[in-house]
């Protein structure tokens, strides 16, 4: 098993703890995608990395560790293929492999401390996704990924709040 991860400048720190966790007490291999230093960088950068790492089968799962991890996780979810769960706490962990599949987690290091974020990270790495009546929901979540990349549906014209926000901003 290889893992990808991948922080912000606010979870670097326990990005750093993670590795050591991965490597020396669950003998996992990890690749790290950055960033590097504790410098003020921006959070969809690396969240890509470690999603296009997972979605192009280079690493088995990601982990990705930002203030909160929501914004992590939105970023990820825009991979084709990427099925990324922002889990703070241990059953959400469990829940996201076993019911949904994700192959990437996303953390808060002001959400979690190091203890707990060693529980999640394990908890979920050991759980396997159940498959079976679980299987058609995220085979529809996929099918509408496809259908949307392959109409050449942008968004970027709509009448969505952020879009037309950012562009007034623009």
């Amino acid at each position: 098993m290889k893992i990808a991860m991948g922080c912000d400048h606010g979870g670097y720190e326990l990005k750093e703890v993670i590795k050591e966790y991965l490597s020396e007490v669950l003998s996992i291999q990890y690749e790290d995608f950055g960033t590097f230093n504790k410098a003020r960088c921006d959070y969809p950068d690396y969240a890509f990395l470690v999603a296009h790492a997972v979605a192009s089968e280079k690493c088995d799962f990601g982990i990705m560790i930002d203030g909160a991890g929501i914004g992590s996780a939105m970023m990820a979810n825009k991979v084709p293929g990427v099925l990324a769960a922002c889990a703070n706490e241990i059953y959400t962990a469990e829940n996201s492999r076993h019911h949904n599949g994700a192959n990437v987690l996303t953390l808060g290091s002001m959400v979690v401390g190091p203890g707990v974020a060693k529980e999640i990270v394990k908890t979920f790495l050991n759980t396997k996704f159940e498959g079976d009546r679980n299987m058609e929901r995220i085979k529809s979540i996929l099918d509408k990924e496809k259908q949307i990349n392959n109409r050449g549906w942008h968004y970027a014209n709509s009448k969505s709040y952020w879009y037309g926000y950012i562009n007034s901003k623009s």
